[in-house]
């Protein structure tokens, strides 16, 4: 069953492949059923625009069908071309003595007409007997729409034959391949950095055609960033080259981040499509990594990346990821908006957690146990607490030990950076305070996140 579904999809795609190839001739010209004599001249449709009525003998189905198609004429030494191929039937009558084909262009508003005579052996050749005229020397353009008319000469009213055709594009890998129009040419460019100039050079082109060459953004089109200036080929359809310059510049993209304190929003809007996940991190400075902070995942399917509510603490960043790394920026490093510290204090058993920010803040106190870098699982005791206001937590001999942490954040923000001291009470667990003065003790153990991370 695979197999024969294999077969048949291979049938298929062999059927579409040979649907793009042109059929070619190397010379134009007509051609009738054999035993009648044709020629041809050039004719300005004019003298048979006007149409006469019809014999009472005359069928009105004398004329049976007309097919369209294209060819290319190639000749060595010379570039293809592309021609309509008209095939015509009729059906003889003493009263018919020729065709007229005639193509109008819809895009040029041209037109150009051929007069088909014929003669006949009577004898061989009975009024009704079906005769085919195939005519191939009407030159087209890429992707030109086409209005083709057929008459008998002379014309007779209703008796006319009109079909709309449009010739190949670009897009067709035969017509791509073989006619000059639709060669891109190639394209250079030099980069003045300095004087932020982008210098363009375009060959290989037909020069008898006009061609465009345009800066863009591009998106999931390109859209336009300048006047045109010559480029790409003015056809319909025509095959366009597409350089980026700056595909490698991947560090100016994430420079865009701007920050609204009225709205405590921050936002990334990068200058030309990328796909990119974008979250916020946590920066340790003890070995330069950034922490991801959960929930903080957003990728690039719009133009602006947004987060309300932020922390502008310092360690607070951005992190940006794509297939050819990870980048990290941090909009607050510069000490430009206010900050919070957590600092704490060791006194006999018991952990004393200050906070002193620039602004009213709200936080949040938790002892947990650090078992990764990243993560700090809860102990159970958990305070809230203001800016200025001390809160003072209880420790125990079970809970002394290295990954022993005092982690504090932000409450009244969306995102926040959890900072965490460890390894605050353990040196004091068991010392006797004799001297009666805890706050040397105190002032001794003082620590801050800026020391230890």
């Amino acid at each position: 069953m695979i197999s024969t579904y294999v077969q048949i999809l291979l049938i298929i795609l062999f059927w579409n492949a040979d649907c793009q190839i042109i059929p070619r001739i190397e010379e134009c010209g007509l051609s009738c059923s054999q035993g009648i004599h044709c020629k041809s001249k050039p004719s300005g449709g004019i003298f048979n625009s006007f149409c006469h009525d019809a014999p009472a003998s005359l069928s009105s189905m004398v004329l049976k069908s007309m097919k369209i198609s294209t060819v290319m004429k190639c000749v060595q030494g010379s570039p293809c071309s592309l021609h309509l191929n008209v095939k015509g039937t009729l059906s003889l009558d003493e009263n018919v003595r020729g065709l007229e084909i005639c193509s109008f262009s819809l895009d040029t508003q041209q037109s150009q007409c051929i007069n088909v005579r014929f003669t006949r052996k009577k004898s061989k050749m009975p009024n009704g007997k079906k005769v085919q005229v195939q005519f191939n020397c009407i030159e087209v353009n890429v992707a030109q729409h086409i209005y083709v008319t057929m008459k008998t000469v002379p014309h007779y009213c209703e008796v006319k034959l009109s079909q709309q055709y449009y010739v190949e594009d670009c897009r067709n890998s035969d017509v791509g391949k073989y006619i000059p129009a639709c060669s891109a040419g190639k394209l250079d460019y030099n980069l003045d950095r300095a004087r932020k100039i982008v210098t363009v050079n375009v060959s290989n082109f037909p020069r008898d055609q006009d061609y465009y060459v345009r800066l863009c953004h591009k998106w999931f089109t390109c859209e336009d960033a300048g006047a045109l200036a010559v480029g790409w080929l003015a056809l319909p359809d025509a095959r366009r080259i597409q350089l980026c310059p700056f595909e490698n510049d991947t560090q100016v993209l994430w420079d865009n981040i701007v920050y609204n304190p009225s709205t405590q929003t921050l936002a990334w809007e990068p200058a030309c499509p990328v796909v990119v996940m974008v979250n916020l991190c946590r920066f340790t400075k003890s070995n330069d990594h950034c922490e991801d902070i959960e929930k903080s995942f957003k990728n690039s399917s719009e133009k602006q990346v947004k987060y309300s509510r932020v922390d502008t603490h310092p360690r607070l960043c951005m992190k940006f990821t794509t297939k050819r790394g990870s980048w990290i920026k941090c909009p607050f490093a510069h000490g430009e908006f206010p900050a919070w510290k957590m600092r704490t204090a060791a006194v006999a058993e018991q952990i004393q957690v200050f906070f002193t920010s620039q602004t009213k803040a709200q936080f949040s106190v938790l002892v947990c146990n650090r078992t990764q870098m990243a993560s700090c699982e809860s102990l159970g005791m958990h305070h809230s607490v203001s800016v200025g206001d001390p809160v003072s937590i209880s420790m125990s001999q079970e809970m002394c030990g290295s990954t022993i942490c005092i982690q504090g954040w932000r409450t009244d923000v969306d995102y926040s950076v959890p900072l965490q001291i460890c390894d605050t009470f353990c040196g004091f667990h068991g010392q006797s305070y004799s001297d009666g003065n805890p706050t040397k003790a105190m002032t001794h153990r003082m620590k801050s996140v800026e020391s230890l991370h």
